[in-house]
């Protein structure tokens, strides 16, 4: 599959009937396991790349980093695959699309969390605007880029009223050109259908893969209309205790 085909059949899935489940993995292995299961696409979270790497997250990685963990994963596997870019590393828009496909990537996430600037949170209008550029930067490349634009207001302790400013930031990156829609952390099946309303673009909810999200099931996301499902670092945590469970007995 070409790279242009890949990334039209990433936009594609996130106009079905019910949510496209995206595993995130974080190594070429992780990748061809999952791939095999039947999933349709991947994505590529930026915690357990960098815990691979015996990094860490909030772009303690640098973007070559990232990438060269982006390369090895597209080139294991045939399916698209979307990426956890962060703030995106610094660079800009236009650079970070052509690294993203160069490396083989056909999506990716961009955070409003500004790591390398002691964790502020960009404005509405600048990260607006950063979204805005990527979606350019991948019009001119001639690619469907996947652009998940994510906010971070659910996470932050300084956010008078983070349902009022998430459904802003969202709105706002969606006029921008985004494809999908991200408040990661929204804590609440009322809170996510509000926001819901508010928007016409794709949304992406965080999943625990055993335990679900704060929003419900699977089933129930479906029902309220969200289109994206990820696991972020959690299908990576969820493995770690069955992995010290299976090898302690050959202490």
């Amino acid at each position: 599959m070409t790279l242009s085909a890949k990334a039209t059949t990433l936009l594609d899935l996130h106009h079905r009937d019910a949510p496209v489940v995206l595993p995130n993995v974080w190594d070429a292995w992780s990748a061809t396991v999952v791939a095999a299961a039947g999933f349709p696409a991947l994505s590529i979270g930026s915690h357990p790349l960098a815990d691979s790497r015996g990094q860490g997250d909030g772009e303690a990685m640098t973007l070559d980093d990232a990438m060269d963990g982006v390369r090895r994963i597209c080139g294991a596997v045939d399916v698209p695959v979307t990426a956890d870019l962060e703030s995106g590393y610094g660079a800009t828009p236009s650079e970070l699309i052509d690294r993203l496909l160069e490396a083989g990537g056909v999506g990716l996430n961009v955070e409003d969390t500004v790591h390398s600037e002691g964790g502020r949170l960009r404005s509405v209008a600048e990260h607006a605007d950063y979204i805005g550029g990527l979606r350019a930067a991948a019009d001119k490349a001639g690619v469907d880029v996947v652009v998940n634009a994510r906010t971070d207001v659910f996470l932050k302790h300084d956010v008078a009223d983070p349902l009022a400013e998430g459904i802003e930031r969202m709105r706002a990156c969606q006029d921008a050109g985004a494809r999908c829609l991200y408040p990661v952390g929204i804590p609440d099946a009322n809170s996510l259908q509000s926001l819901l309303a508010e928007v016409t673009l794709p949304v992406n909810v965080i999943a625990d893969p055993v335990d679900g999200s704060a929003a419900g099931s699977l089933q129930d996301l479906g029902a309220m209309g969200v289109r994206r499902v990820t696991f972020g670092p959690l299908l990576m945590k969820q493995l770690a205790p069955r992995l010290t469970d299976l090898v302690r007995p050959w202490r």
